[in-house]
């Protein structure tokens, strides 16, 4: 379980399979396709289809659907406030990597499951294979910045901070973003749940 809060509140999650778990961090396969839940509101919309302004002001429910987006590797590392995600398009090609600022992940495990709790921080990075990189949801950060009394991100100087540490590694071409796991392939018998399981919605670690 991949799980996003905003405090405590449980916002986002997807089932993953667990590729390996190391000195270099815990290794997930989230396939398109996967069970998941993501808080909308009570009319069915999310966070990025209204004014934040208008988003602390409506009504919100957790709703199970599936991940419609493309196939993720994901990397969440033993140190960092971060995670690195690895792409490819539909014929198998890597194509980017994308670095998420979000709060150091708590990994746990209770009663048959095994998961990894954080907060996104918003701004992320786009990487190219070439290690061509540029900043995403800037205008985001800036927005909800203007609402301290309802937004997540307390520090948003240590959020860019993180972000520029990693671009180093990226213009150094130094792990992770020196072409490891661009060739993974998923196990062909691993199998995807039909829904989320029990306890999915258990308190944040």
């Amino acid at each position: 379980m991949h799980r996003s809060f905003t405090t405590k509140r449980l916002v986002f999650v997807r089932t993953g399979h667990v590729v390996g778990h190391d000195e270099r961090g815990l290794r997930l396969w989230i396939p398109h396709g996967c069970p998941m839940a993501v808080e909308l509101s009570a009319d069915g919309r999310g966070l990025r289809d209204m004014s934040f302004a208008e988003w602390i002001r409506q009504p919100t429910v957790m709703t199970t659907t599936v991940w419609r987006g493309p196939n993720i590797f994901m990397l969440v590392p033993s140190q960092g406030a971060h995670s690195v995600w690895w792409f490819w398009d539909w014929q198998g090609r890597f194509v980017r990597w994308y670095i998420n600022l979000e709060e150091p992940a708590v990994a746990w495990r209770r009663d048959g499951l095994v998961g990894v709790d954080t907060t996104d921080h918003d701004l992320d990075l786009w990487v190219t294979p070439a290690r061509t990189w540029e900043w995403k949801d800037e205008h985001e950060l800036a927005e909800r910045l203007a609402f301290p009394e309802h937004y997540w991100v307390p520090d948003p100087h240590a959020v860019r901070a993180e972000g520029e540490r990693l671009l180093r590694l990226v213009e150094a071409g130094a792990f992770p973003f020196d072409g490891t796991w661009t060739d993974f392939r998923p196990d062909p018998s691993w199998e995807t749940p039909a829904s989320l399981p029990p306890g999915w919605d258990r308190p944040r670690a």
